[in-house]
Protein backbone atom coordinates (compact mmCIF):
# COMPACT_ATOMS: atom_id res chain seq x y z
CA UNK A 1 0.00 0.00 0.00
CA UNK A 2 1.49 3.29 -0.90
CA UNK A 3 0.80 6.07 1.23
CA UNK A 4 1.40 9.91 0.49
CA UNK A 5 1.15 13.01 2.69
CA UNK A 6 -0.22 16.00 1.10
CA UNK A 7 -0.17 19.45 2.53
CA UNK A 8 -2.07 21.82 1.44
CA UNK A 9 -1.58 26.03 2.08
CA UNK A 10 -2.44 29.33 0.21
CA UNK A 11 0.08 28.57 -2.26
CA UNK A 12 -0.80 24.85 -2.89
CA UNK A 13 -4.51 24.64 -2.55
CA UNK A 14 -6.51 20.95 -3.18
CA UNK A 15 -8.67 20.75 -6.28
CA UNK A 16 -12.61 21.47 -5.15
CA UNK A 17 -12.88 17.53 -5.33
CA UNK A 18 -9.89 17.34 -2.83
CA UNK A 19 -11.40 20.11 -0.30
CA UNK A 20 -14.94 18.15 -0.81
CA UNK A 21 -13.23 14.64 0.23
CA UNK A 22 -11.06 16.29 3.14
CA UNK A 23 -14.75 18.06 4.26
CA UNK A 24 -16.39 14.60 3.94
CA UNK A 25 -13.63 12.54 5.95
CA UNK A 26 -13.30 14.88 8.94
CA UNK A 27 -17.20 14.88 8.73
CA UNK A 28 -17.28 11.14 8.89
CA UNK A 29 -14.17 9.99 10.85
CA UNK A 30 -14.71 12.91 13.79
CA UNK A 31 -17.90 11.41 14.67
CA UNK A 32 -19.25 12.92 17.93
CA UNK A 33 -16.47 14.78 18.50
CA UNK A 34 -17.29 16.71 14.90
CA UNK A 35 -18.89 20.02 13.99
CA UNK A 36 -21.18 20.46 10.61
CA UNK A 37 -19.53 20.23 6.89
CA UNK A 38 -20.54 23.62 6.85
CA UNK A 39 -17.74 24.61 9.59
CA UNK A 40 -15.36 21.80 8.85
CA UNK A 41 -15.27 23.90 5.14
CA UNK A 42 -15.24 27.09 6.91
CA UNK A 43 -12.05 25.87 8.48
CA UNK A 44 -10.20 24.55 5.42
CA UNK A 45 -11.30 27.78 3.74
CA UNK A 46 -9.01 30.15 6.51
CA UNK A 47 -6.42 27.99 6.41
CA UNK A 48 -6.07 27.89 2.67
CA UNK A 49 -6.75 32.02 2.60
CA UNK A 50 -10.16 31.40 0.63
CA UNK A 51 -11.65 33.56 3.29
CA UNK A 52 -9.88 37.00 5.15
CA UNK A 53 -7.75 35.23 7.65
CA UNK A 54 -3.61 34.62 8.33
CA UNK A 55 -4.13 30.85 6.93
CA UNK A 56 -2.65 27.72 7.99
CA UNK A 57 -2.30 24.44 6.58
CA UNK A 58 -3.96 21.21 5.60
CA UNK A 59 -2.40 17.67 5.93
CA UNK A 60 -3.68 14.84 4.25
CA UNK A 61 -2.55 11.19 4.41
CA UNK A 62 -3.49 8.82 1.73
CA UNK A 63 -3.78 5.43 1.34
CA UNK A 64 -3.68 4.81 -2.80
CA UNK A 65 -6.62 7.17 -3.05
CA UNK A 66 -8.35 7.12 0.34
CA UNK A 67 -8.19 9.42 2.51
CA UNK A 68 -6.88 7.89 5.97
CA UNK A 69 -6.21 11.20 8.01
CA UNK A 70 -6.44 14.84 7.87
CA UNK A 71 -5.26 16.96 9.95
CA UNK A 72 -6.51 21.48 9.49
CA UNK A 73 -4.46 24.05 11.08
CA UNK A 74 -5.72 27.91 11.54
CA UNK A 75 -3.16 30.82 12.09
CA UNK A 76 -4.70 33.21 14.60
CA UNK A 77 -2.49 36.05 13.62
CA UNK A 78 -1.54 36.12 17.67
CA UNK A 79 1.41 35.39 19.56
CA UNK A 80 2.11 34.73 22.98
CA UNK A 81 -0.94 35.50 25.08
CA UNK A 82 -2.89 33.88 22.50
CA UNK A 83 -0.83 30.68 20.75
CA UNK A 84 0.13 31.19 17.07
CA UNK A 85 -2.26 28.68 15.86
CA UNK A 86 -5.40 25.97 16.76
CA UNK A 87 -5.41 23.15 15.31
CA UNK A 88 -8.63 22.47 14.58
CA UNK A 89 -9.10 19.51 13.22
CA UNK A 90 -7.32 15.99 12.91
CA UNK A 91 -8.95 12.78 12.68
CA UNK A 92 -7.83 8.83 11.75
CA UNK A 93 -9.59 6.46 9.41
CA UNK A 94 -11.78 4.58 12.17
CA UNK A 95 -10.42 1.69 10.91
CA UNK A 96 -6.98 2.51 11.53
CA UNK A 97 -6.84 4.06 14.75
CA UNK A 98 -4.61 3.02 17.61
CA UNK A 99 -1.73 2.29 14.39
CA UNK A 100 0.50 5.79 15.54
CA UNK A 101 -1.58 7.51 12.08
CA UNK A 102 -2.70 10.19 14.81
CA UNK A 103 0.71 10.78 16.54
CA UNK A 104 2.61 10.71 12.60
CA UNK A 105 -0.01 13.44 11.39
CA UNK A 106 0.15 15.47 14.86
CA UNK A 107 3.98 15.44 14.38
CA UNK A 108 3.67 16.75 11.58
CA UNK A 109 1.29 19.43 12.02
CA UNK A 110 3.52 20.73 14.81
CA UNK A 111 6.79 20.57 12.65
CA UNK A 112 4.87 22.94 9.98
CA UNK A 113 3.35 25.23 12.26
CA UNK A 114 5.44 28.25 12.94
CA UNK A 115 4.85 29.21 16.77
CA UNK A 116 2.96 27.71 19.55
CA UNK A 117 -0.51 25.49 18.96
CA UNK A 118 -3.52 25.61 20.99
CA UNK A 119 -6.18 22.52 20.16
CA UNK A 120 -9.47 21.82 22.19
CA UNK A 121 -10.63 18.30 22.79
CA UNK A 122 -13.53 16.70 25.08
CA UNK A 123 -13.03 15.47 28.17
CA UNK A 124 -14.22 12.44 27.30
CA UNK A 125 -12.21 11.91 23.92
CA UNK A 126 -9.79 9.07 23.95
CA UNK A 127 -7.20 11.05 22.07
CA UNK A 128 -6.67 13.36 24.95
CA UNK A 129 -4.24 11.09 25.77
CA UNK A 130 -2.03 11.59 22.79
CA UNK A 131 -2.05 15.07 22.99
CA UNK A 132 -0.69 14.68 26.63
CA UNK A 133 2.10 12.31 25.35
CA UNK A 134 3.05 14.80 23.21
CA UNK A 135 3.35 17.21 25.37
CA UNK A 136 0.17 19.39 25.43
CA UNK A 137 -0.62 20.97 28.72
CA UNK A 138 -4.27 21.48 29.90
CA UNK A 139 -3.50 24.66 31.14
CA UNK A 140 -6.60 26.43 30.96
CA UNK A 141 -10.60 25.86 31.07
CA UNK A 142 -12.78 26.49 28.08
CA UNK A 143 -15.45 28.74 28.47
CA UNK A 144 -17.78 29.67 25.41
CA UNK A 145 -20.73 32.59 25.63
CA UNK A 146 -22.98 31.64 22.87
CA UNK A 147 -24.84 34.61 21.16
CA UNK A 148 -28.59 34.18 20.20
CA UNK A 149 -28.17 36.22 17.55
CA UNK A 150 -25.52 35.26 15.32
Amino acid sequence: MKQQVSIYTSSNKPTENQKNQITEFLFDHLEQFGDSKTDILKSINYSLKESPSFGGFVITKRNEDEIIGAVVVNQTGMNGYIPDNILVYIAVHRDLRGQGLGKELMLTAINLAKGDIALHVEPNNPARFLYFNIGFKNKYLEMRYKKENN
